[in-house]
């Protein structure tokens, strides 16, 4: 036994790390998989949820990391976001904390819920395709504006193929004022529960036209994860935390979004998703059939 575990337990709880951080990257809701997990093994609700916030801390961080050269060139917006998820995450915390553990058991249901049908609605294929649309129209217009020039070069020298100009990232001061209230409630909801927050942080930036798909895809990391770190420090430091669990989680998490790229290749995304939702749908109704 360690801390209350059995090493049985314990490996249990890094095979659902690892299926929390293949679900994350595959449809952006890790904690779909984690956190009921967490209350299989009696962990209760609260203490789940802040020991599940800390285990998925290394989920962002090594999204942010393989996501260095979408941020290239975007360091004040950057910065800013990391700042507002962490204030968002340190107030999502402390309601997590200091309101009355019932009320989070009563929210719990109805956040699996909402997360299942944003997965369903399914913002992030639709961005994705649109941008896939955008960027085939651009380098069809580059090919036509340029292809009599090219024609005459080739006859004389070769040429390497050339490609339209990259899409950059609106200047700050043009976003709009809702932009940021957006922003601040992502972050502050990542704190308090956090499944889903990715794809509703892709939602407002795409909302916002702030940038192409795979720019802004990597800006909604960055929220999450200044949210989660902050989060994670207010749990520690109030000792919401069962290290056991959480360390094992993390672990487990960052090996399932390791491996994930190479197996998600092979298995259409339209059965990932639907099995995400799914089990989302069942979780709720067994949560609050336990709850009201």
């Amino acid at each position: 036994m360690i801390a209350g575990f059995s090493i049985t337990s314990l490996l249990l709880i890094l095979l659902a790390g690892i299926g929390a951080g293949f679900v994350g990257y595959a449809v952006g809701a890790s904690s779909l998989v984690s956190y009921p997990a967490l209350l299989a093994f009696g962990i209760p609700p609260v203490l789940a949820n802040a020991s599940n916030t800390v285990g998925v801390v290394g989920t962002g961080i090594g999204g942010v990391m393989g996501a260095r050269k979408e941020l290239k060139g975007q360091a004040v917006r950057s910065i800013t976001y990391v700042v507002i998820g962490a204030f968002g995450g340190v107030a999502g915390a402390f309601l997590l904390l200091k309101l009355d553990p019932s009320v989070f058991e009563f929210a719990a249901p109805v956040l699996i819920l909402l997360s299942s049908l944003i997965i369903a609605i399914n913002p992030r294929g639709r961005m994705q395709a649109k941008q896939a649309a955008a960027d085939a129209t651009a380098q069809l217009k580059h090919i036509e504006a340029t292809e009599a020039t090219e024609a005459a070069k080739r006859a004389t020298t070769p040429t390497a193929p050339h490609c339209p100009p990259e899409q950059l990232v609106q200047p700050m001061s043009q976003d709009s004022w809702w932009v940021w209230l957006g922003v601040a409630a992502v972050a502050i909801y990542s704190g308090y529960f956090g499944a889903g927050a990715g794809t509703l942080a892709l939602a407002v930036l795409d909302a916002a036209k702030i940038g192409p798909f795979h720019k802004i895809n990597a800006l909604k990391t960055l929220i999450g994860t200044g949210a989660n770190i902050s989060a994670s420090v207010v749990f520690i430091i109030q000792g919401a935390v069962d290290w056991p669990a959480a360390i094992m989680l993390c672990i487990g998490c960052f090996i399932g979004g390791y491996i994930a790229p190479s197996i998600t290749r092979k298995i259409p995304a339209n059965i990932m998703r639907a099995a995400a939702v799914i089990a989302g749908i069942i979780l709720t109704i067994d949560l609050g059939l336990k709850t009201y």
